[in-house]
């Protein structure tokens, strides 16, 4: 069992008085996660994806919960967002139930957080689940280890089946990507073109490490630009991309309204585009590189509760810097380089206006100064 840095954050939190929300893209171990948690406890198990199940806690009343319930502590809600009204019998539990917790968990960020935001304000924890970071692997088996399988971890990814499934990895991708991508996203109602959503997909893996240009990507998928839009913030509440904005503040020549997308999951970004060759004969090695560092820092900091803002740098003359970070008020510039002996060199553009910054690079020979997590390794 790998053990989830979430873990450890959510059982401080049971018995609080409010209800326990985990969020995170099918397949990267929110049930698992919470079965580890309630392991050694009596609860009560109740899957959303269950019609009477639906039902049963549609339009429900505290009295038809307790005696759901019975005499287990702990309810645990799988799929939640499934269930019509989930927001308002949450409620129910955290306001009429108060020695019951509830723990839900959701697939779609859009669905789950929309049904409970107005019903749960102020009774509720939330928290993501990524696929495992490089940071839970580490602990898991050590850092040596984990830096051996690196170029692994590159073409693949980090979803727990795909890490615990030797030799079967091209298979279960592809399997992941069609039901996550291609069943998931699309029994939201905003997506009505399939064949568009590929091509976006196709489109935005294809520009990893890139800015990424609205109105271009809809010229060469045969769109327009707020359909874009609307898909992109589709596929960051499904957790398939994130947006990194760039940073404007001090310098005329920064671009203002730059945004680089990435893939939370470098194995899913090459399922998309059906390319698994080997790390050392891929074309794309610095893009991979750059994807996995930021995501993985993303996921670091988020587990770790830091408030840091992340950007991109760069100038209409073409100066960049890969990564932004500012934690109350103080910023560092980061580098991002997969040879370690490549020299690093940062715009005097950026240094000049930004002087009270530091400066980082992050490499393979160092990353684990970068990826793990120092509170909780």
């Amino acid at each position: 069992m790998i053990e989830r840095t979430l873990k450890a954050v959510i059982q401080k939190q049971l018995f609080k008085g409010k209800a326990i929300l985990i969020f995170g893209a099918r397949q990267c171990g929110k049930s698992t996660l919470v079965e580890d948690l309630l392991k050694d406890t009596d609860h009560l198990y109740l899957n959303g994806d269950e019609a009477d199940l639906r039902e049963m806690l549609s339009n429900t009343t505290s009295a038809r919960l307790k005696a759901l319930a019975g005499n287990k502590k702990i309810v645990f809600i799988d799929e939640a967002q499934r269930i019509p009204d989930i927001g308002l019998t949450l409620k129910l539990f955290t306001d009429q139930l108060k020695t019951i917790q509830v723990i839900a968990t959701g697939s779609s960020a859009f669905e789950l957080s929309n049904k409970t935001s107005e019903p749960l304000t102020g009774r509720k924890y939330e928290h993501m689940l990524y696929p495992l970071s490089f940071s839970e692997m580490v602990r898991h088996h050590g850092l040596l280890a984990e830096k051996r399988l690196l170029e692994q971890r590159l073409v693949y990814g980090y979803y727990p089946d795909i890490v615990t499934s030797e030799s079967a990895e091209k298979t279960l991708l592809r399997s992941l990507a069609d039901s996550y991508l291609f069943k998931d996203i699309l029994i939201l109602d905003q997506i009505r073109k399939p064949a568009l959503l590929e091509k976006l997909l196709k489109a935005l893996a294809l520009q990893v490490g890139s800015e990424v240009n609205y109105q271009e990507v809809a010229q060469t998928i045969g769109s327009d630009r707020k359909t874009v839009e609307r898909y992109i913030h589709l596929l960051e509440q499904t957790f398939v991309v994130f947006r990194l904005p760039a940073l404007n503040r001090n310098v005329r020549t920064e671009i203002r309204l730059g945004k680089k997308i990435y893939f939370y999951d470098c194995g899913i970004r090459n399922a998309i585009i059906n390319d698994f060759k080997p790390f050392p004969l891929r074309q794309d090695r610095g893009a991979l590189w750059e994807n996995f560092v930021i995501a993985e820092r993303m996921k670091m900091m988020r587990y770790e509760g830091k408030d840091v803002r992340q950007y991109f740098w760069r100038t209409t003359q073409q100066q960049e810097i890969d990564l932004i970070e500012e934690v109350d008020g103080e910023m560092t510039a980061i580098e991002i380089k997969l040879n370690p002996k490549e020299r690093v060199r940062f715009s005097q553009t950026f240094i000049a206006n930004y002087s009270q910054a530091t400066t980082q690079s992050v490499s393979p020979a160092n990353m684990e100064d970068f990826l793990i997590s120092l509170s909780r390794s």
